[in-house]
């Protein structure tokens, strides 16, 4: 597959959907009291930054991880395929990749739970959309 071969729109809404479940994922209705407990900030610290830079490379990185899973799938991916391919991604790529930064820098495992359960969905939810419209 080629970069010409890509469905934009299905990277887009995949992007989308990844930038809308952190929304859900991080917000004080699931993991945001944790998370911020885990990573030693406070609201305060998350109103004091640059929400347009950091929502911006957000997108901006969910757009790159889409593009390149869809390059990855190819355009024979059906749904079952995408989502299984982005769930074994985010669980054992990711999961494993942050679990070994997390033990080195000593991070609670809760954080650990909630960023790579997070990642795996992502991924899933991103490779079910991606699979959608191959």
């Amino acid at each position: 597959m080629t970069f010409t071969d890509i469905n934009f729109f299905a990277v887009l809404v995949a992007a989308l959907s990844s930038f809308m479940l952190g929304g859900i994922w991080y917000s004080k209705a699931l993991f945001k009291n944790a998370w911020l407990e885990s990573i030693g900030l406070t609201e305060l610290d998350l109103h004091s930054a640059k929400p347009t830079l950091i929502f911006g490379a957000s997108f901006f990185l969910a757009m790159v991880s889409a593009c390149v899973l869809s390059l990855f799938l190819g355009k024979e991916a059906g749904i079952g395929e995408g989502a299984f391919t982005g769930f074994a991604i985010g669980l054992f790529w990711v999961g494993s990749s942050l679990g070994l930064s997390y033990i080195f820098e000593q991070r609670p495992i809760k954080l650990f739970l909630i960023n790579g359960g997070y990642h795996t969905l992502q991924f899933s939810l991103m490779g079910l959309i991606i699979g959608v419209w191959p």
